[in-house]
């Protein structure tokens, strides 16, 4: 039983102090008596039928989901609290009489949400996706579910501490709230990762207001002037498009997060390909061709003993299904579209090959990332797609 002489514990009710002494009763009764107890008080307190291994069973959920409780609320949670919360998940509990319907109201909220951020919490996501899918499918309206997380969250935590880590995690649920419908719903489901339900969303608006948030988020943790470049990270599934089952459309929107988040790394190193490109030529001297790199000059293609992180650099990320694109020539003379990327090169389609020197520069237009400006050497051409040409370029530094 809690020590009513512990400064942190809870002044309970009478009905919660006599659960409390409930709890140690019980333990020290053998199974079958406890289950006959059990099978009696549920009847009494909630006019509930139910068999002695049943009691048994929600009795125990009970004990664990009150313990989950309180370790998400970060204070003692009344064991009544718990009981009518597990009770009503089962739908069992039609009569909610061990409290007062404010107490039952404000257990509901707490049960739903994430302490935190104050968005909605997994379980609730869980619930809730399953219920807003089968209205859309029930009316034929689309639903996009959209996955964010945080790029080097973990630097955070680990040079700034995690006071500051709760911080940079609550202004992402801030940025959620400013930019969403009021038929929209935001979760967060864990560590750095969080979610939208959007209602009646196409993937062009749901892919546009990804790009907003993540804007959003980019201008407001500037205020706090990190040295870790944090940024929102998005995969985004439609029904019916991608899938008709919860399931499905998770999975797809994590494969897309991904897909995008390594090809933010590779742009990314194309960016530094273009910074560290060559020196512009003294005035007056005219500037020299790109030398092609030499065998020796290339890395190594990676062995079975090459480590993970020099394979990736041979990885391609597929950018078919996004609307990824490349801007080509200084007056935007030809547009292609983006097919692939790795940390060595673009793989572009376009109508128009002939208009392309051996090397060129673009601008690449991808999801989630700002433009980028490469100069890029054509290494192979081949047929596309649809009468269109495929033209594999590498970066040149």
């Amino acid at each position: 039983m809690l020590n009513s002489g512990d400064p942190n514990t809870p002044r309970w009710s009478v009905e919660e102090s006599f659960l409390e002494l409930l709890t140690d009763t019980l333990d020290n009764l053998d199974g079958p008596a406890r289950g006959q107890f059990l099978q009696r008080f549920f009847r009494s307190i909630a006019q509930m039928d139910l068999t002695e291994t049943q009691s048994l069973e929600f009795w125990e959920q009970t004990l664990v989901r009150r313990r989950e409780l309180s370790e998400n609320l970060g204070k003692g949670v009344a064991l009544q609290s718990a009981l009518v919360d597990v009770l009503t998940s089962a739908k069992l509990l039609r009569l909610p009489i061990l409290m007062e319907y404010e107490e039952f109201r404000k257990l509901q909220i707490n049960a739903a949400t994430d302490p935190l951020t104050g968005l909605y919490n997994r379980r609730f996501f869980e619930d809730y996706f399953e219920k807003e899918l089968n209205r859309s499918i029930r009316y034929s309206h689309r639903l996009a579910l959209v996955v964010f997380d945080l790029q080097r969250f973990k630097a955070v935590n680990d040079r700034y501490g995690h006071q500051q880590g709760d911080l940079v995690l609550r202004m992402v649920a801030a940025t959620l709230r400013k930019s969403m419908r009021t038929s929209d719903y935001a979760f967060r489901l864990g560590g750095d990762e969080f979610a939208l339900l959007l209602p009646q969303s196409d993937p062009e608006q749901a892919a546009a207001l990804s790009r907003r948030l993540r804007a959003a988020y980019a201008a407001a943790i500037e205020t706090l002037h990190m040295d870790v470049p944090l940024a929102l990270d998005y995969g985004l599934a439609i029904y019916p498009d991608d899938g008709d089952i919860k399931e499905v459309l998770i999975r797809v929107a994590d494969e897309r997060l991904y897909q995008l988040k390594n090809a933010s790394q590779a742009v990314s190193a194309a960016a530094v390909a273009a910074e560290t490109a060559r020196p512009e030529p003294m005035r007056g001297q005219q500037p020299q061709p790109a030398a092609r790199p030499s065998v020796e000059q290339q890395p190594p293609r990676p062995g079975p003993e090459s480590s993970v992180e020099n394979r990736r650099r041979w990885e391609r990320v597929s950018l078919e299904t996004t609307h990824a694109y490349a801007l080509i020539g200084e007056g935007v003379e030809v547009t292609a579209k983006v097919i692939d990327l790795g940390y060595g090169g673009v793989s572009l389609e376009t109508s128009r090959p002939e208009s392309l020197d051996e090397v060129f520069q673009a601008v690449l237009h991808v999801p989630i990332l700002p433009p980028v400006r490469v100069n890029l050497r054509r290494v192979y051409q081949g047929q596309g797609t649809k009468g269109a040409t495929r033209i594999g370029c590498s970066f040149v530094t």
